[in-house]
């Protein structure tokens, strides 16, 4: 056996899991990661992945791998900066264990992300909000269900693996100070997000169907265990386009459930509250993440604008002459 396979188990065993403590969402990342670059390396060297060793896996067929994942699999910049980040950091780690391939770890390490364009936030609207809280069919349990998610991750935030992991002894619904716990956020961060009189309410009923135990799911799958991402993101397709009959504006929103955690966000700013507020709320590590909803918000912009307007003016946007008035200036 090569060095390869013995130094990737401990990278994952010892480096990921007993040292830094990562989280399952981090390993299962970097897992899929060398899953996808040792069949590559497989098919392009015509090696057993248990015969693969380090020094094959030079700048060179890294690089390859990486333009592969862009043109082949159709991944994004992101997708393909984040898989390179994986690498590094198990090349990283060999470096200490296997100085004899120090050459070809540097060169490795020395690969750039690629730069990648910032797409503006997507949120929705008032009117599409409601749209949404009204689509699931409350007359059934999926339904009533399916609405307390949605009314508490369009009013809190939350992200969607936060809102799959909730147990009803997360919910703290006694005024003043009613809020839901946040127990394992991004970055292992714990916080309170509190909750308005209409989630409280929301939640106050869907507790009393619920009727479970502190420990139990608070929103849980027909097996009454948690459920996963992607059930989460199949209702929020599905009652979207429910919604989308009432409000044909949706239609052009790619709405997920990170768009309710924007939409949240964007609500909040609209009402006047101080951005570093936000980013508590949030659970964001520095403010620079939540500036983004500032560059979002055109109302912020129109504020702005009518700032600078030069003196003796009135305030607001040009609006040209239509119909007979416009013909009668063109004569």
């Amino acid at each position: 056996m090569t060095a390869l396979a013995p130094t990737l188990q401990a990278f994952f065993c010892d480096r990921l899991i007993k040292q830094r403590a990562a989280s399952p969402n981090t390993i299962a990342a970097y897992r899929d990661t060398f899953r996808l670059l040792i069949a590559y390396t497989t098919d392009h060297t015509n090696t057993d992945p248990s015969d693969l060793d380090i020094g094959q896996l030079d700048a060179t067929l890294i690089g390859g791998f990486l333009h592969h994942l862009e043109t082949e699999r159709h991944n994004s910049p992101s997708t393909r900066n984040t898989r390179l980040a994986a690498i590094r950091s198990f090349y990283k780690y060999a470096a200490h264990q296997h100085p004899e391939h120090a050459e070809t770890i540097q060169r490795v390490l020395t690969i750039p992300q690629k730069r990648t364009d910032r797409a503006t936030v997507s949120f929705l609207t008032r009117p599409e909000t409601e749209a949404l809280l009204a689509a699931p069919d409350t007359d059934t349990w999926c339904g009533r269900r399916d609405h307390t998610i949605l009314t508490v991750m369009t009013q809190t935030g939350l992200r969607v693996t936060e809102t799959t992991a909730l147990t009803i002894a997360d919910v703290q619904l006694d005024r003043p100070g009613a809020h839901i716990n946040i127990a394992h956020g991004k970055g292992r961060k714990q916080r309170a997000v509190p909750i308005s009189t209409a989630v409280i309410a929301v939640l106050g009923e869907w507790l009393r169907e619920r009727n479970g135990q502190p420990d139990d799911p608070l929103f849980p799958s027909g097996r009454r265990t948690h459920l996963s991402r992607d059930s989460i993101a199949h209702l929020v397709t599905k009652h979207t386009a429910t919604a989308a009959a009432r409000h044909p504006s949706l239609t052009t929103k790619n709405v997920t459930p990170h768009t309710l955690r924007h939409t949240c966000a964007m609500a909040l700013l609209q009402a006047g509250v101080d951005i570093t507020v936000i980013a508590l709320w949030l659970g964001h590590e520095t403010i620079e993440t939540t500036q983004i909803y500032m560059h979002a918000d055109m109302g912020t912009k129109e504020t702005a604008l009518n700032r600078t307007t030069p003196p003796n003016t009135s305030p607001g946007r040009y609006q040209p002459d239509t119909g007979t008035l416009a013909f009668l200036k063109n004569l």
